[in-house]
């Protein structure tokens, strides 16, 4: 073999070897995006197995309702050989919250101490007094309450007396009074916003505006939010598809959201006058076809942590022939992406921001439909694939199909 041919394979080699290695480009996350299953594995079902099921769906943090201190103890020893962190409540932690907490603080599994959902503002100065009682004793765990959507009326968000001022959104005040009153950590609301009647499939219109209000709450306090994906169907609410779950989380996402919940894990009693049906536990204890769904949809949104874990909302917008209520449409597209068109079902276009790094996250708005999407970029700007990937915008077509619900991001350096 010839110096000159051993010369030309070498350099083909390294060649073959630098297209592979950026090829294989990764974004490096953080860490894990916290994903709270909300009545998750339930007391009596408390093993190793069980705990270890969740785990593998994806979810990491366990909310269930405990008879006392004992069973969350218990749990949280079984929970800690799963690699499962606990948001457990039991009465205990209402009657005693001092001592409670102290017993419970020093477990490694621990992950806070759940008080409450949807209260209405009469139950604020009471939930304020509650926290500070933990918070004097455990600085390190947060207390959850979660709010009502603002579909809720006006008597469940305020009581019967409450006189709202000209020109306030009810809602919003609500929001602002909540964190005026009770040192929350940060702010956690559901809204299930994909309804079914006769048939016919309907996002609740109002969805994007509950997520503007919290987004714009968060911002102002500092203070992240957490938001839902429906997984468990009853009343006017379906069996939850692939494209509804992705739709919801990645909304989230693109909104800013900095940890995800799903209602429910395990289907709730029979007793509950909802006809719960088709969580991802079943009332016999077996997976449904959710569970896949949500392992699915779960497994994606980790690989993407490098892109929503510990980023900073810098806009969001909307495009399509119509735009959501209480959104805005976009005006401006980031400096370098130079064409970002959809079909008329329309998209999420938000900008997220981390260290040196932007990226540019579009959402099909449309749960059951593809959508195409046109997108040109100067030649700085990469394809962000749902493995983490990072790979050259050019790379790819610059009109696509985006799958129903689903997600299309791009990024690039600032300083380039």
């Amino acid at each position: 073999m010839s110096a000159l041919y051993r010369y030309f394979v070498a350099a083909a080699f390294a060649v073959l070897y630098s297209f592979n290695a950026l090829s294989q480009e990764k974004l490096k996350a953080d860490g894990e995006i916290p994903v709270l299953a909300w009545i998750g594995v339930p007391e009596n079902e408390t093993t190793i197995e069980r705990f270890r099921e969740l785990k593998a769906s994806g979810i990491n943090i366990n909310f269930s309702g405990y008879s006392g201190i004992e069973a969350v103890e218990k749990a949280l020893d079984i929970a800690q050989q799963a690699g499962i962190k606990l948001l457990p409540s039991c009465p205990e932690l209402k009657s005693d919250p001092e001592k409670t907490v102290k017993r419970l603080m020093k477990h490694p599994a621990l992950f806070g101490y759940h008080l409450r959902d949807e209260p209405n503002a009469t139950d604020f100065p009471e939930l304020a007094t509650w926290m500070k009682k933990i918070q004097a004793v455990d600085t390190q765990h947060p207390c959850y309450i979660n709010l009502f959507p603002n579909y809720a009326g006006m008597e469940q968000l305020f009581g019967k007396d409450f006189q709202l001022q000209p020109g306030k959104d009810v809602y919003g005040e609500h929001v602002d009074v909540f964190l005026k009153e009770v040192p929350v950590p940060f702010i956690s609301f559901d809204h299930y916003p994909v309804v079914e009647n006769d048939g016919i499939k309907t996002l609740r219109p109002e969805w994007y505006k509950n997520l503007e209000i919290i987004t714009a709450a968060s911002r102002k306090s500092g203070l992240p939010f957490w938001a839902f994906a429906l997984s468990v169907a009853h009343g006017p609410y379906p069996i939850p598809t692939a494209g509804e779950i992705r739709l919801q989380m990645y909304s989230n996402l693109a909104y800013g959201a900095q940890a995800l919940q799903y209602f429910t894990y395990w289907t709730p009693g029979i007793n509950s006058g909802w006809d719960f049906h088709h969580a991802p536990i079943g009332l016999d204890g077996k997976r449904t076809d959710v569970y896949d769904r949500i392992q699915l949809v779960n497994s994606e949104i980790q690989n993407l942590a490098g892109v929503f874990l510990n980023a900073r909302l810098v806009s969001v917008a909307h495009t399509g022939r119509q735009i959501p209520p209480g959104t805005r449409r976009i005006d401006r597209l980031p400096d370098p992406v130079k064409v970002l068109e959809t079909s008329d079902g329309g998209a999420i276009v938000s900008v997220l921001e981390k260290a040196n790094r932007r990226f540019l996250v579009i959402v099909n708005r449309d749960f059951q439909n593809t959508m195409k999407l046109t997108v040109v970029t100067a030649e700085r700007v990469k394809k962000v694939l749902k493995d983490g990937t990072l790979v050259q915008a050019d790379t790819y077509t610059n009109t696509m199909e985006v799958d129903p619900g689903d997600v299309v991001i791009y990024t690039w350096e600032k300083n380039r």
